[in-house]
C-alpha cells in the first residue's frame, strides 16, 4: 500500500527489476502520472481503486495478452459483489461498463527476450467513489461505483475482491485452459451478436461482434467476410 506514486504500474516495472519474490499487488491512494492503453492519462480520483498486480507466469507473450480477459472477468465478478451483476458488461478488450458507462480498465505490460515473459503486469483502475470530471466527446462516459446513491465501497476492500477473483480465474486457466476464460468472457460481453465498429490505427471497421477466438481476436462479421481484429478502439 502506497500514500503516492507517479503509477502503480512503474512501480510493478521498478519490483519486476528487483526481484519478485511471488506475485505482488501494489496499491496507491493516489497517482501523479496514471496512465491507460495507447499511452493515454488515467485520472485516478481520490477513494477509487489504483493497482497493479506483477508477477511471473510461466507464459508466452501471447499467453500472457490473453490475461487481460482474465482480469476483466476477475473485475466483474469483484464488481458484481457490490452492484447488480446485470448492471454489468465487459467490452473487448479490455474495458468494464456500468450501465453502458466506463467504470473501469485494464492495462497489460510485460517485459522479456526470451520464449516466455519475463515479468507481467497487469493494471486496475475502477471509479469507485467519483468518475474524473471534464471528459467530453468520449464514447463511453465514466461513471463510478457511487454514482446516484450507489455504494461507497472502500478501495482496499475492493482490492480484497479483485484478488479473490483474480486467484479463482487464474486457477480456472491452469485447470482447464484459455478456453474456459474466454467462455466466461464472452457470457458478459457488450453488444454480442450486435453490429459494433472497431478503429484500428489505419480502419474502421463495422460489422456483426460474432466471437472472440482463442487467440484473444475480435471477431466481426462484415460484408466482406469474417474479420479478426488483434488490436483497436470498439464503439457501438
Amino acid at each position: 500500500m502506497l500514500d503516492t506514486v507517479d503509477s502503480t504500474m512503474a512501480e510493478a516495472a521498478r519490483r519486476a527489476a528487483s526481484g519478485l519474490a511471488g506475485p505482488t499487488w501494489i496499491m496507491a491512494h493516489q497517482q501523479t502520472s496514471g496512465r491507460g492503453r495507447r499511452g493515454r492519462d488515467w485520472s485516478s480520483q481520490p477513494g477509487n481503486l489504483a493497482a497493479t498486480l506483477v508477477y511471473k507466469p510461466e507464459a508466452t507473450p501471447a499467453e500472457a495478452a490473453r490475461r487481460s480477459f482474465l482480469a476483466a472477468v476477475a473485475l466483474f465478478e469483484a464488481l458484481a459483489i457490490h452492484v447488480d451483476r446485470t448492471r454489468l458488461s465487459l467490452k473487448w478488450p479490455n474495458d468494464v461498463l456500468l450501465d453502458g458507462g466506463k467504470v473501469a480498465g485494464i492495462l497489460l505490460e510485460s517485459a522479456g527476450q526470451g520464449p516466455y515473459v519475463d515479468w507481467l503486469a497487469i493494471g486496475v483502475g475502477v471509479n469507485l467513489a467519483s468518475r474524473p470530471a471534464g471528459l467530453r466527446g468520449v464514447a463511453f462516459p465514466p461513471v463510478a461505483v457511487a454514482d446516484n446513491g450507489g455504494p461507497l465501497v472502500d478501495p482496499e476492500e475492493f482490492l480484497t475482491h479483485l484478488a479473490d477473483a483474480f486467484a479463482t480465474e487464474e486457477g480456472k486457466l491452469d485447470a482447464f485452459g484459455f478456453g474456459r476464460i474466454r467462455e466466461d468472457w464472452l457470457r458478459h460481453a457488450a453488444r454480442l451478436g450486435e453490429v459494433i465498429t472497431a478503429r484500428t490505427g489505419a480502419d474502421e471497421i463495422t460489422g456483426v461482434f460474432e466471437n472472440v477466438d482463442e487467440a484473444g481476436n475480435l471477431m466481426l462479421r462484415t460484408p466482406k467476410g469474417l474479420r479478426a481484429i488483434s488490436a483497436a478502439d470498439v464503439f457501438f
